[in-house]
C-alpha cells in the first residue's frame, strides 16, 4: 500500500494559486480494501499548523479550516493506517500575495504605440541566496528572464481576462536562477488579447488598454536571515525590443538583426492595484514536439511542411539563414488541389515572419499560437531540412484522466480527435477554434462539452477559472451572460445553452470532482442567471423571445441559410429555463441554503409543468418531430411519466424518416446517443455512432480529419471546402459524443459526484467486439476492458481494476441464471459489488451478440451476400429486380418491407414474406460470418 499522489485544489504543488475553500485529496494504491483510518498534518516553517489525527477513512479528502497566510510555503502529509499497513504521502503548496498590499508599482515605456517593450532591472546581491520568489504580471503579454534565461515554463502569462476586471499575478520560484553576484531581470510584452485584435471581422484593438505594462515584486530570503525586495519603479530601464508586430491572429514578426538600444527609465503608470490578484489559470505548456511527417512541393511550387496532426501552438525552427535574410511561416489546416490553402482562417493573416541575425539556433514565436497542420514556407531559404522544424503543441497544462480503444481504428482515430481537439481549445479558456480570427471563450461549447471534457482530462481548475470569466460579464451585464467570455468588449448575449454555460458547467464539475468549491464560489452568478431568464422572458414559466441561436449548425432547418435547424427555438429555451432553475434548486441543498433550494425546485417543477403543457401530450406525443426535441425531452426527464418508451419510439421513428443519420446540431448532438443507450435501443445508438458517410462523425475521419470538426460537413466528399464557410476543422463541440463512449459503451454508467461509487454497466454491441478504457478520478485509475469471444458461445470476458476506496457495482447485461465467474469465483448472477483489486469475470450471455438480419435490412446489404441471396430466391423471385445494379444503386437503402408497400412490382405473397423474414432473423451477417472464420 502506497499514498501515490497528494492533491491541493485538484493540483499538485500549486505554488501561487488562489486557494479558497482548501482541499487536500490522496490517492492510495493497494491491491484490495481494508478498513482505514486517514490522517492530514499541515505544518509551515516546519511548525504543525493543522492536525487532523487519526480518522476514519470514509473518503478520501480533507478539507481543512486553516487561515493561509500570503507568500508562505505549507508542507503536506497524508497518512493512510490499516491494521498491518501505513503508508505516507507527501505534497507542498505555496500562497500568493493574497490580500497583501503591492510595492512594485505598474510601469510602462513612454511610448505607448510600441509592439514589443523590454524592462530590465540590474540586480546584485553579495549573499547567498536561500530563497527568491518573483510575482509578476504584465498586459497584454508577458515573459520574463534573467541572464537571459526565461523564468518558468509557461506562455502567454498572465492569460486571458477581462483585464479592466482582474489580471493575475503569476508566482515563480527563481530560487536556482539567482546567486550571489550580478544578475539581470528583464521583461519582454506584447499585445495579445489586451491591446490586439480580437473578434470577428479583423476585431477591434485595444478592448481593454492602450499601454503595454507590467508590475514585479522580487523577493529575496539570504542565507543569514536577512531579506531584500526588488520592485517595479521608475528606476528600472525600457526600450522596444525585436519583435516588430505581435498579435494573436496576426502572428508574430521578429527581426533578430534588432539590438535593443536608447534604454531610458520607465514610467509609472496610474493603473489600479484592486485587479490584481492571485492566479486562477492553470499554466499554458509545450506538452509535446511533433516531426514534420512530409515536406511537399504542391502543384503550384509551394514548399510546404506537413505535420500530419491539425494542432494548436507555433513552429519551431533550427536557424541557419545568414544575417538579414528573411524566412515566413504561414499557417493552414487543409490543402485543396494539394495547394495550401487558409481562406477559413479569414482575416487571422496566422504567419510567423523572422529576419536572421546570422546565429544558428532554435528560434519560436512568443506571444502568439496558431492553429494548423501545415506550414507554407516562403522567403530566403535553399533547402528545407526536416529536422529543423518542430511543431510545439501548446494548451492549458493538465493530466490526461481518461480514454477509450476499440477493435475499430476508425472509432480510435475520432476518440483522439476529440481529445486533440480539447488539447488545442483549451488555452486558458475554452475557445471554438485555434486558427481563424476568433478563438474566443464560447460559453455554448463549453456547455455542451465539459462532461467530456472532465472525462478526458484534469479540467477542474480551468473551469473554475472560466467560471470567474463569467461571473465578471454577468455583473456587467445584470445577471446576463454574454456570448463568449471574456466578452472582448461585445455585450451580446443572453441565449439558451450559451447562457446556461453558467449553470451547467459548475455543476457538472461538481458532480465530477465532488468538490462544491466551484458552486459556493460561482452560485451568486448561477442564481443571477435564472433571475435575467424569468426577467426577459414574454412568457410566464417558458423562455419565449429573444435572440437564440437554436439548434446550431443543425441539418434539418427549413432554410437551409438559417444554421439554428428545425427544433422550435422557444422550446429550447425553455428545457434550458428548467434545467438551470434544477441545476440552482440543487446548488442550493448542496450548499445549505434551504430557503433557495425550495424557491428554486418549485420554479422548476412549473416550467417543467409549462413545458409539459405547451409542447407534449399527456400521452407522450411531442409537437415538435425533430430529432432533438425527443432527445431533450428524454435527457432531461420532460416526458410525462410511463410515456418515455412512446417519446423513444417516436425518436426511432423520427431516425428511421432521416435513414438513421444524425440531423442534430451543437445541441442535440450531445444527447442523442445517450437517450437511446439509456432507454434500451443502444443497437441504433451504436448504428449512427458507425455510420460513415455524411452526416456521421467516421465521414470526417474518412476525409483524414485529425480533430473534430465544425460542420458536420466543413469538408466535402471531392475533398472540397464547404461553400458555406464557417469552416474550422479544429472544433470540439461534436466531440461530445465521447461521453457516450465512456458511459454506456465502456459502462461508465453513473456515479455519486467525485466518484466514491459508480455503476458499470456496458452495452454490448457485435460493431465493437474489444472497448477498453479509463477514467482516473482521485481515488486513481478506474479502467475497464470488455470482448466478445468468437467462440461458437459467444463468450464475452471483462477485466475491472478498481482503485482504494472506491465501491463499484456491477451490472452485466444478458447475464446468466447459473452466474457469472468473477477471479474463478461464481457469483449467483451478474449484479455485485466490487471494491479495490483487480478482477477477470466472463460468462456466456444467455442471448448471444452474433447479429443477424432482419426485415429493415437495406436490399444493398442483402445483395452483398450470395449466400442470404440465394437462401430468399427459393422462397421467392423478388430479388432479381435488384440483379441490374442500378436497381441497388437507386432503391438499395430500402428494406424489402418497405419496398414492399412502395412499388407494385415487387409484391411478395405474405407466406413468402413470412419465411423471408425468418431467414433474415437466422442469418447472421457476411461481416459476423467473416469474423467467425478468422
Amino acid at each position: 500500500m502506497q499514498v501515490s499522489k497528494v492533491y491541493v485544489n485538484h493540483m499538485e504543488n500549486p505554488l501561487g494559486f488562489e486557494l479558497e475553500d482548501l482541499r487536500i485529496e490522496f490517492t492510495v494504491e493497494a491491491d484490495s480494501y481494508s478498513k482505514a483510518q486517514k490522517q492530514l498534518v499541515i505544518k509551515k516553517d516546519e511548525k504543525e499548523v493543522y492536525n487532523s489525527g487519526l480518522v476514519d477513512y470514509d473518503n478520501n479528502f480533507f478539507t481543512p479550516d486553516l487561515a493561509l497566510e500570503a507568500r508562505s510555503r505549507y508542507d503536506v502529509e497524508v497518512t493512510i493506517k490499516t491494521d498491518s499497513e501505513e503508508a505516507k504521502g507527501s505534497a507542498f503548496f505555496e500562497t500568493g500575495k493574497m490580500d497583501e498590499a503591492y510595492t512594485g508599482k505598474w510601469i510602462g515605456n513612454k511610448d505607448k504605440d510600441i509592439q514589443n517593450t523590454l524592462f530590465k532591472k540590474d540586480l546584485s546581491f553579495d549573499k547567498e541566496v536561500k530563497k527568491a520568489r518573483l510575482y509578476a504580471t504584465g498586459l497584454g503579454l508577458y515573459e520574463a528572464y534573467i541572464d537571459g534565461k526565461k523564468v518558468g515554463d509557461e506562455f502567454l502569462a498572465p492569460g486571458s481576462t477581462d483585464y479592466t476586471k482582474w489580471v493575475q499575478v503569476q508566482t515563480y520560484d527563481v530560487t536556482d536562477a539567482l546567486t550571489s553576484g550580478s544578475h539581470e531581470l528583464t521583461f519582454s510584452l506584447a499585445d495579445g488579447w489586451y491591446k490586439g485584435n480580437m473578434g470577428f471581422d479583423g476585431g477591434k484593438s485595444e478592448i481593454y488598454g492602450d499601454w503595454q505594462r507590467m508590475l514585479a515584486e522580487l523577493h529575496v530570503e539570504f542565507a543569514d536571515g536577512t531579506k531584500e525586495v526588488v520592485n517595479s519603479d521608475e528606476s528600472w530601464l525600457t526600450t522596444s525590443g525585436k519583435i516588430t508586430k505581435s498579435s494573436i491572429y496576426y502572428g508574430e514578426d521578429l527581426d533578430a538583426t534588432i539590438v535593443p538600444s536608447n534604454w531610458e527609465n520607465s514610467q509609472v503608470l496610474d493603473f489600479s492595484y484592486d485587479v490584481l490578484c492571485d492566479r486562477l489559470s492553470i499554466p499554458v505548456r509545450v506538452d509535446s514536439r511533433l516531426n514534420v511527417k512530409e515536406v511537399i512541393t504542391t502543384p503550384k511550387g509551394e514548399t510546404v511542411l506537413d505535420f500530419g496532426q491539425n494542432q494548436a501552438g507555433w513552429l519551431e525552427f533550427y536557424n541557419r539563414l545568414p544575417k538579414g535574410k528573411t524566412i515566413t511561416f504561414e499557417m493552414g489546416e487543409i490543402l485543396q488541389e494539394g495547394n495550401f490553402y487558409r481562406e477559413n482562417l479569414r482575416e487571422a493573416r496566422a504567419a510567423f515572419k523572422f529576419t536572421s541575425d546570422g546565429k544558428e539556433g532554435w528560434v519560436r514565436p512568443h506571444f502568439t499560437y496558431f492553429g494548423y497542420r501545415y506550414v507554407r514556407v516562403t522567403g530566403d531559404f535553399d533547402e528545407i531540412k526536416p529536422e529543423d522544424y518542430k511543431a510545439a503543441v501548446i494548451f492549458s497544462n493538465s493530466e490526461q484522466t481518461g480514454d477509450l480503444k476499440t477493435n475499430n481504428e476508425k472509432v480510435n482515430r475520432l476518440f483522439a480527435n476529440v481529445q486533440w481537439g480539447q488539447k488545442s481549445n483549451f488555452v486558458d479558456v475554452p475557445t471554438d477554434c485555434p486558427q481563424r480570427d476568433e478563438r474566443l471563450g464560447w460559453t455554448g461549447d463549453a456547455d455542451v462539452f465539459s462532461n467530456t471534457a472532465a472525462l478526458n482530462r484534469n479540467v477542474y481548475e480551468f473551469f473554475k477559472k472560466f467560471a470567474r470569466d463569467m461571473a465578471v460579464e454577468q455583473e456587467a451585464h445584470d445577471g446576463m451572460v454574454t456570448m463568449y467570455a471574456p466578452a472582448m468588449g461585445v455585450d451580446d448575449g443572453g441565449a439558451a445553452v450559451w447562457g446556461d454555460a453558467t449553470t451547467v458547467v459548475p455543476w457538472n464539475m461538481y458532480q465530477t470532482y465532488g468538490d462544491p468549491a466551484i458552486l459556493r464560489q460561482h452560485y451568486p452568478a448561477m442564481k443571477s442567471w435564472v433571475e435575467w431568464i424569468t426577467k426577459h422572458t414574454s412568457t410566464k414559466d417558458l423562455w419565449t423571445g429573444g435572440f437564440q441561436f437554436g439548434d446550431w449548425i443543425a441539418l434539418d432547418g427549413e432554410n437551409p441559410a438559417l444554421p439554428t435547424g428545425k427544433t422550435d427555438e422557444d422550446f429550447i429555451a425553455s428545457v434550458y429555463y428548467y434545467y438551470s432553475s434544477d441545476i440552482v434548486a440543487k446548488t442550493a441543498q448542496v450548499l445549505g441554503k434551504d430557503d433557495d433550494a425550495k424557491f428554486y425546485a418549485d420554479q422548476a417543477a412549473r416550467i417543467k409543468e409549462a413545458v409539459q403543457k405547451e409542447y407534449i401530450t399527456a400521452n407522450g406525443r411531442l409537437s415538435i418531430d425533430t430529432q432533438t426535441a425527443y432527445a431533450l425531452t428524454l435527457y432531461f426527464n420532460l416526458v410525462p411519466k410511463g410515456q418515455e418508451q412512446r417519446v423513444l419510439r417516436d425518436l426511432v421513428a423520427r431516425l428511421g424518416k432521416d435513414n438513421d443519420h444524425l440531423k442534430t446540431g451543437f445541441v442535440g448532438t450531445p444527447f442523442i446517443n445517450q437517450v437511446l443507450s439509456k432507454y434500451g435501443d443502444h443497437k441504433l445508438a451504436t448504428k449512427i455512432f458507425m455510420n460513415e458517410d455524411f452526416p456521421s462523425w467516421l465521414y470526417a475521419v474518412n476525409m483524414g480529419a485529425t480533430t473534430v470538426w465544425e460542420r458536420w460537413n466543413s469538408v466535402m466528399e471531392d475533398g472540397s471546402m464547404n461553400p458555406d464557410g464557417m469552416n474550422s476543422l479544429n472544433h470540439y463541440s461534436i466531440g461530445a459524443i465521447m461521453e457516450w463512449g465512456y458511459r454506456y459503451l465502456l459502462g461508465f454508467a453513473k456515479h455519486t459526484p467525485g466518484y466514491q461509487t459508480v455503476e458499470f454497466k456496458p452495452n454490448y454491441d457485435y460493431r465493437l467486439k474489444q472497448v477498453s478504457g479509463y477514467y482516473t478520478s482521485s481515488y486513481g485509475k478506474l479502467s475497464a476492458s470488455y470482448q466478445i469471444e468468437s467462440d461458437e458461445n459467444h463468450t464475452i470476458k471483462l477485466s475491472l481494476t478498481v482503485p482504494f476506496g472506491q465501491t463499484v457495482n456491477v451490472d452485466l447485461p444478458r447475464s446468466p441464471k447459473n452466474g457469472v465467474s468473477v477471479n474463478g469465483e461464481l457469483k449467483p448472477n451478474g449484479k455485485f459489488t466490487l471494491t479495490a483489486g483487480t478482477y477477470k469475470i466472463s460468462y456466456v450471455p444467455d442471448e448471444d451478440y452474433v447479429e443477424c438480419y432482419n426485415a429493415q435490412t437495406p436490399v444493398a446489404q442483402i445483395m452483398e451476400d450470395p449466400e442470404l441471396v440465394a437462401a430468399i430466391s427459393k422462397e421467392s423471385d423478388v430479388l432479381n429486380f435488384f440483379k441490374d445494379p442500378n436497381n441497388v444503386a437507386n432503391l438499395g437503402k430500402m428494406s424489402l418491407t418497405k419496398l414492399n408497400t412502395l412499388l407494385p412490382f415487387i409484391n411478395i405473397e405474405p407466406d413468402a414474406l413470412v419465411k423471408i423474414n425468418h431467414i433474415l432473423e437466422t442469418t447472421p451477417l457476411l461481416s459476423e460470418r467473416k469474423e467467425a472464420v478468422r
